[in-house]
């Protein structure tokens, strides 16, 4: 007669399984956002990112990694909702790029200001299907304080990107997809793509003076 493992063994090997098969996603996906932050962190560390009449070669090299690693469409369409499905084509690519432009000088124009932080990874979460990472960092900032941002990413292709970042537990989806919706109460597509292009344009030239 077989004899039958006993059941807490059976319940080893699965869990041994499940993080066998969740782990390639996760190193794979921290992998992705790694090497974008590494080449991030190096541009900014040139000295001639530090001078205004250097930097903007420089701050091209950012804002084409950024869009490497960052999913504009997929922020797009979780941050205005279910009233995505409103929204045509066109209307879709034009928000997409406005929206990609408001986030990309907000964080750019903060990144101006670097001043020697560091990025360290405390860990990743699995989603069941395997298509998603949360992949969990700490910034250590000069003063000692650490901020925890999180980037959540989605495998689409083959390729890892972000489609949302948690900074000190608050999701950059979630805050302006409160502020859209408020705004498509009573405007239209076209309207909040004016909106937002107006606030990418007013971000862009804060930045620009205080360089």
């Amino acid at each position: 007669m077989k004899r039958l493992l006993p059941s807490f063994v059976v319940a080893l090997l699965l869990a041994c399984l499940v993080s066998a098969a969740s782990a390639q996603p996760a190193q794979e996906a921290r992998a992705a956002l790694d090497g974008a932050v590494s080449r991030i962190l190096a541009v900014i560390r040139n000295p001639e990112y530090a001078n205004p009449a250097t930097r903007p070669p420089l701050r091209r090299q950012i804002e084409a990694e950024v869009r490497q690693i960052f999913d504009f469409g997929e922020f797009s369409s979780r941050t205005v909702g279910p009233r995505w499905k409103t929204f045509n084509e066109a209307q879709k690519q034009a928000f997409s790029n406005a929206f990609a432009d408001l986030l990309l000088n907000t964080y750019l124009n903060r990144i101006t200001g670097y001043n020697g932080e560091t990025v360290s990874y405390t860990g990743e979460t699995v989603s069941p299907e395997g298509d998603k990472v949360e992949v969990r960092t700490a910034i250590a900032m000069k003063d000692g304080k650490k901020i925890p941002v999180s980037y959540r990413m989605l495998n689409k292709n083959g390729k890892w990107r972000v489609y949302d970042v948690i900074i000190e537990n608050i999701s950059l989806v979630k805050n302006y997809r409160t502020q859209f919706q408020d705004i498509l109460n009573t405007a239209t597509p076209e309207q909040l793509i004016e909106r937002v292009r107006a606030k990418a344009a007013e971000i862009l030239s804060q930045g620009q003076k205080a360089q």
